[in-house]
């Protein structure tokens, strides 16, 4: 395939770049950016055999801790270590938004946006055996990869999955339900508690489950009474625990001191700061850029998104509490205007330094996160009072 470099881009795109003040030439630099992996914690020890698999050397990136970089076209797919789960691929733009987090050991972590699950993985990495997370979606397939991704890292003991619109999801963590053992006794009262979790549902209930979807999309039902959960770990404060008390509601007072230490909201975009993300148009055809990235109508209605996920994220915050919100776009009405707006409706969001990323290649870490390399933006805000 010809390279991006090499083929004109559409007048219509470099107009688009232009009033963004954004440079062409970055987009250029597709056939050498480097794709990027984690590796999981605990398999540091088996760096130089995954880097003998792959038959090339693994650059560490210094700024991003447990990431390395490799050529572009080396595929991991097939490799053992991917296998085996001691790797996972994840854009460095994704690991700059979790980072930007300071996420903690015992921390209960909202990602709102959680699909195709990358960072969730890498949440779930840095939490270890203790607090939780909770990975929100509202497209079912999309966050089943997400399941299929926590069972096959072995990272989803701690996590539970919701296919809801982030828009409007109300739940906070369960901080008090963490540890199966103390269920015991509830268990054995309650018949309709949920037991750990499985993927071999019986038939009967997978039957009424696929009825019941049939139901609602037939009624063109767009929201349903309660978002579905789809997977829940162990120790993700659901096992021993009835529908009822799960989907209890919490008013904004309660939430104030049981929401969540931290939120990541990684919003739906225009995608138009990644490099590989415009390369496709090649194949997708560039009547499908104008349609996706430059269209005023899917611009206004995206930036509308973004300001509701952020708000929604923000609502679900404790007191002290910090959230991330970040895009792979570049532009100012996905980004500075849509934070700007946010703080003028919101006067207990102050927003925040991202200390970690001063030596990150970006730039006003002070204010917010901005890199043209990377495609990425973020900015941080502190919940500092309910």
């Amino acid at each position: 395939m010809e390279e991006i470099s090499k083929l004109p881009l559409p007048e219509a795109f470099l107009d688009f770049l232009k009033e963004n003040g954004l440079d062409p030439s970055v987009y250029s630099a597709a056939d050498s950016t480097p794709r990027y992996i984690r590796l999981k914690t605990g398999n540091e020890a088996d760096l130089e055999e995954i880097e003998a698999e792959l038959k090339c050397k693994l650059e560490k990136v210094v700024w991003l801790s447990g990431f390395y970089s490799l050529p572009p076209d080396i595929k991991i797919a097939t490799s053992m270590a991917y296998k085996q789960g001691k790797i996972y691929g994840i854009d460095a733009a994704s690991g700059a938004a979790v980072s930007a987090l300071n996420i903690s050991a015992g921390d209960h972590v909202l990602d709102l946006c959680a699909a195709p699950g990358a960072k969730l993985c890498m949440i779930l990495d840095i939490i270890g055996d203790s607090g939780s997370v909770t990975g929100v979606d509202v497209a079912r397939h999309r966050l089943a990869a997400c399941r299929t991704l926590l069972q096959k890292y072995a990272l989803g003991d701690r996590c539970r999955l919701f296919v809801a619109d982030g828009t409007t999801f109300s739940l906070v963590p369960l901080r008090l339900h963490l540890d199966p053992g103390s269920c015991n006794s509830v268990l054995q009262e309650k018949d309709d508690t949920f037991r750990e979790w499985t993927s071999r549902i019986p038939w009967k209930e997978r039957k009424r489950a696929v009825k019941a979807r049939e139901n609602a999309a037939s009624k063109a039902i767009v929201r349903s009474e309660h978002p579905e959960l789809i997977f829940y770990g162990r120790r993700s404060g659901i096992v021993g625990l009835t529908k009822e008390e799960i989907y209890q509601s919490v008013c904004n007072s309660e939430v104030s001191s049981s929401g969540y230490d931290k939120v990541l909201v990684d919003a739906e975009c225009t995608h138009d700061g990644s490099i590989k993300h415009i390369q496709k148009f090649e194949n997708w055809g560039w009547t499908t850029l104008q349609r996706r990235v430059l269209d005023p109508e899917r611009t206004d209605s995206v930036t509308n998104l973004q300001l509701k996920l952020l708000t929604n994220g923000f609502r679900l915050l404790k007191v002290g509490g910090l959230l991330v919100y970040s895009t792979c776009s570049l532009t100012a009405a996905q980004n500075e205007d849509v934070v700007e707006q946010f703080l003028k409706d919101n006067a207990s969001a102050e927003l925040q330094e991202i200390d970690v990323a001063k030596n990150w290649p970006c730039t006003r870490p002070e204010r917010d996160l901005r890199s043209t390399s990377l495609g990425v933006y973020a900015s941080k805000f502190m919940a500092i009072w309910a």
